[in-house]
C-alpha cells in the first residue's frame, strides 16, 4: 500500500488534545505507549526496518509522517535514519523499535536539512542519542530550522508546544563509518542532488542502501530552488555504482536501483533535455509549463509538482545560459 496506515487510539484522539495541552516530555511519550499512534513497520531484512511515510504533504492527520523513518538493529545498538518530523512521531518510532529489541538507540542520522529529517531530534537528544548529519545539512538547519519549526508547530498544534531545534552534534563530509559490533554502516554523500547535505546509509554486508531523497519512485520528485539537477544526475550514477540489492528511498517502499533510475534519473534527464530544446528555440517559461510529463502522471504528487518542477528547472537553466 502506498499510504501508511495509522491505527489511532482513543487516547490519542482525545487525551493529547485535552490532558496534554501543556508541555510534552520524553517520559510522557516513552512511559505510556497507549498515548502513541502505532506505525506500520516494513521489515526489509533481518536487521533493517522502515516506517514508510505517506506520499503526500505533511499534515496533522498523517502526523507529519511523509518520509521514511528507518532503523538498523545491530549487536552494538540501534541506528535510526531520520529524527522524524516531530517529537510525537519520534516517540512512536522509538516504541516500534522497543517492540523489536531491547538494545538502545545509539545514533540518529538526519538524511538532509529538511524538517521531516530533523524536527524530532530533540526527542532523541533528550535520551542522550548522538545525532549525525552532513555538514551542509547542518548549515541548512542553522539557517532555516526555526522557520521549519514554526511551520510544524502551526500544523501539529498543542502536541508539540515545547518542541525545539536541536543541531546534529557530528558533522560528516563525504564518508563516515559506524562500526557497531562488526557490522559496518557507511554514511555516504554521493554529491549534490535534491537538497543541501543529502546523505545516504550503505550496509555493504547486506547490500542494502537507505538512499534518502536522492531516489524517488512512488511519488514525483520535487525540484527545489537549491536542487542541482545536473549534479543530481551524476550523483545518482555514483550511488548506483554500489550495485545495491535493495534500496529504501526517501519516500516510498523499498525497491531496486533500476526502478529508481527510471523515475529519478530518467525523469531529471527528460525534463532537462526538453528544456534545452525550448531554450535552443528561444522559447520561454510558458513553453516549459507545457512539457508533456504524462509518462509520470501516475506518480503521487504529480499534480502538485510537475509544472513547478518544469518552471524551476527552466529558470535555473536560463540563468546559467546567460551567466
Amino acid at each position: 500500500m502506498n499510504m501508511i496506515i495509522y491505527r489511532w487510539t482513543a487516547s490519542l484522539l482525545f487525551g493529547f488534545f485535552g490532558a496534554l495541552m501543556g508541555a510534552w516530555s520524553v517520559s510522557a511519550f516513552s512511559d505510556d505507549a497507549s498515548q502513541l499512534p502505532t506505525l506500520a513497520i516494513t521489515q526489509v531484512s533481518e536487521t533493517v526496518f522502515s516506517a514508510i511515510g505517506a506520499t503526500a504533504a505533511p499534515s496533522r492527520d498523517n502526523l507529519g509522517h511523509n518520509n521514511n523513518l528507518s532503523f538498523i538493529i545491530t549487536e552494538g545498538g540501534v541506528v535510526v535514519v531520520n529524527g522524524g518530523d516531530n517529537v510525537l512521531l519520534a516517540a512512536a518510532l522509538h516504541h516500534a523499535i522497543k517492540e523489536r529489541t531491547d538494545k538502545p538507540v545509539r545514533y540518529v542520522i538526519n538524511e538532509n536539512g529538511q524538517g521531516h529529517a530533523f524536527l524530532g531530534n530533540s526527542y532523541w537528544s533528550d535520551l542522550g542519542v548522538t545525532i549525525l548529519a552532513q555538514r551542509q545539512a547542518i548549515e541548512e538547519i542553522k539557517a532555516h530550522g526555526e522557520a521549519s519549526l514554526s511551520q510544524m508547530r502551526a500544523r501539529m498544534g498543542p502536541l508539540v508546544t515545547e518542541a525545539r531545534v536541536v543541531l546534529p552534534s557530528v558533522a560528516i563530509d563525504d564518508r563516515y563509518v559506524l562500526d557497531l559490533a562488526g557490522e559496518p554502516i557507511e554514511l555516504r554523500r554521493f554529491g549534490a542532488a535534491h537538497s543541501p547535505g543529502d546523505l545516504s546509509v550503505w550496509m555493504p554486508q547486506q547490500r542494502i542502501l537507505i538512499a534518502g531523497d536522492i531516489a524517488f519512485h512512488e511519488r514525483l520528485l520535487g525540484i527545489f530552488p537549491d536542487s542541482d539537477v545536473d549534479a543530481w544526475i551524476d550523483s545518482f550514477d555514483v550511488m548506483a555504482s554500489l550495485e545495491p540489492a535493495m534500496v529504501i528511498p526517501g519516500h516510498g517502499h523499498p525497491t531496486d536501483i533500476e526502478t529508481l533510475r527510471f523515475f529519478t534519473q530518467g525523469y531529471l534527464r527528460y525534463l532537462r533535455d526538453e528544456i534545452e530544446l525550448i531554450l535552443d528555440e528561444d522559447g520561454d517559461l510558458s513553453d516549459a509549463y507545457k512539457i508533456d510529463q504524462s509518462a509520470y502522471e501516475n506518480l503521487d504528487t504529480f499534480d502538485e509538482l510537475a509544472q513547478k518542477n518544469a518552471g524551476r528547472l527552466f529558470r535555473q537553466m536560463e540563468e546559467k545560459l546567460f551567466q
